[in-house]
């Protein structure tokens, strides 16, 4: 994860994706995170590997780690 805010009805996230290449790793990514309960919004780019990800409370890590894994990528985690 590298940057959270908080607005009164959403948290914005962003996170770092490593691996992804093109469109299609990005709809790979994006609709995987759909799927976590309480995201309203995901968007991938590949260019930087940031996911953009807008959801109704801050969410689990190891949720989405869980999700881009299934995608087939990596979350990066920031030491």
């Amino acid at each position: 994860m590298t940057a959270q805010t908080d607005t009164p009805n959403s948290v914005t996230t962003v996170y770092q994706v490593s691996g992804m290449s093109c469109g299609h790793c990005e709809g790979s990514v994006s609709s995987e995170i759909s799927e976590i309960a309480g995201v309203s919004s995901v968007k991938a780019v590949a260019a930087s590997g940031e996911v953009t990800v807008v959801s109704a409370a801050p969410l689990d890590e190891s949720a989405v780690r869980a999700a881009v894994d299934e995608a087939g990528f990596e979350l990066v985690t920031k030491a």
